[in-house]
């Protein structure tokens, strides 16, 4: 593991820190810091650039003059790109340039960036920010003991909490000084200033925050250092419900007629009148033998 030296305000080595190795000991990777930086520029631009067209120039909507017969070009508008004060023919138009990138991309760039800056021994680790007074000069005086040249304007980061109003209100009128905590720490004010100077709390959230364990635990749905311990369900008596049966009312059936009245309205069969004259018949004939 890579160790640092912690010094305080007048530069002078108090102790020493142990550093993680998956933070502070990890390879240069150039392009995906590239990519990091493009996407914070990308993401940093306004995008509200914009022309006028056609549509948008003032002028006269009319003809100015006929087609045929003048002699000169045929005109359809005055707002027409082709004359002086017309609009603009594919000028640039509001829009947003941001796009996102992966966090295990951006946190693996945080992590080379940061490794590269402590082997150039640009990174440096301050016991604490304390200052008895918002005073410019104060922090000017603490700067030029850590070694800073006061006549050339050094790029200094400054990780500490922001809750140090002092070290804030101190430093803001210093050209080229920025302070952040490590929430807001990006890959662009890593490469952009030469000098990184850290507090020791800092560091531990720092290592909190871009600890590789960590990426692990969200793809899990659980962070590590955000542990709840699984509520027991105890299980509630379920109250007994009555259930009412619904009696549905019974429709009265259409009592059966009477075979008398069925056999009233049933048609009568006609006697056939040939019946009677076959038997007359017959009986000449038994008479006959």
């Amino acid at each position: 593991m890579p160790t640092a030296k912690v010094r305080n305000l007048e530069n002078k080595e108090v102790g020493d820190v142990e550093l993680s190795d998956d933070i502070f000991g990890v390879e240069l990777n150039e392009s995906l810091i590239h990519a990091a930086v493009r996407n914070y520029l990308a993401n940093k631009r306004q995008g509200t650039s914009a022309t006028k067209t056609r549509g948008n120039v003032s002028g006269s909507g009319r003809k100015l003059w006929k087609q045929k017969g003048t002699g000169r070009a045929r005109i359809a508008s005055l707002r027409s790109p082709l004359w002086k004060g017309g609009g603009n023919v594919h000028g640039p138009q509001p829009r947003d340039w941001s796009y996102k990138m992966p966090k295990k991309m951006r946190r693996g760039a945080l992590r080379s960036a940061l490794s590269e800056r402590l082997r150039e021994g640009n990174l440096i680790i301050i016991e604490d920010f304390s200052f008895d007074n918002p005073k410019t000069k104060e922090f000017l005086g603490v700067m030029s003991d850590l070694g800073f040249n006061d006549k050339k304007a050094t790029k200094c980061l400054i990780v500490d909490s922001l809750d140090n109003s002092n070290l804030i209100l101190a430093s803001r009128n210093v050209q080229k000084t920025k302070v952040t905590n490590g929430y807001g720490l990006n890959v662009y004010d890593i490469i952009y200033h030469e000098k990184l100077l850290i507090s020791k709390s800092a560091i531990e959230e720092i290592n909190r925050l871009l600890d590789p364990q960590r990426e692990k635990g969200e793809v899990n749905g659980e962070t590590q250092t955000e542990k709840q311990p699984e509520a027991t369900k105890t299980a509630k008596p379920k109250a007994k419900t009555k259930v009412t049966k619904t009696v549905k009312p019974k429709m009265a059936k259409p009592k059966a007629k009477k075979a008398a009245t069925a056999n009233k309205t049933a048609p009568k069969v006609a006697k056939s009148k040939k019946a009677a004259p076959k038997k007359a018949a017959k009986t000449k004939m038994e008479a006959a033998e």
